[in-house]
């Protein structure tokens, strides 16, 4: 069983390989007793000062939509796993965000990601953090599950069957 407080973070985007990333997290959790965050972070940048009213009302609704998918992801895991994940939405950049949050919670212990399944690579944090790019801050750990994974192949790696090897 994991320590209390002991959590895995999710970074909820819209790649295709998110789902094996979440999958294989939420069945990690449920086995070792453990907590589920999953961060969104929108990018609200606005540049035209012009455009101000435009910029909010578009920042409003990139909020708005980050809150429903993440509602969504949450109901998900939950109906899967009987997990009930945390829920942060963090305006900014990604990197920088993720470092706050993780230098803010002291329970995050590991991130989890999914490799990309393009021909594009991993993915840029994949690729930033494999490099030795960390986050700066407190280390934690990475761990970096196929990108193609089904939910049946991530709750398989998460959660090792037990039992005595066949003779």
């Amino acid at each position: 069983m994991a320590a209390r407080g002991f959590k895995f973070l999710v970074i909820a985007d819209d790649s295709a390989e998110f789902a094996a990333a979440i999958a294989y997290a939420a069945h990690r959790v449920k086995a070792t007793n453990a907590a589920l965050l999953i961060l969104r972070i929108v990018d609200t940048v606005t540049d035209n000062a012009h455009w101000v009213s435009v910029g909010e009302e578009m920042r409003a609704e990139a909020i708005e939509a980050a809150e429903a998918q993440a509602e969504r992801l949450a109901a998900e895991v939950w109906a899967d796993t009987g997990v009930q994940p945390e829920i942060v939405i963090r305006e900014g950049e990604l990197r920088a965000e993720l470092r706050r949050l993780v230098d803010e919670d002291r329970d995050v212990r590991i991130i989890v990601l999914a490799a990309g399944v393009g021909r594009d690579g991993p993915g840029p944090l994949v690729s930033s953090l494999g490099k030795g790019q960390g986050l700066g801050g407190r280390p934690v750990p990475v761990l970096v599950v196929p990108g193609s994974l089904s939910r049946e192949e991530a709750r398989a790696l998460a959660v090792p069957e037990t039992g005595a090897p066949d003779a």
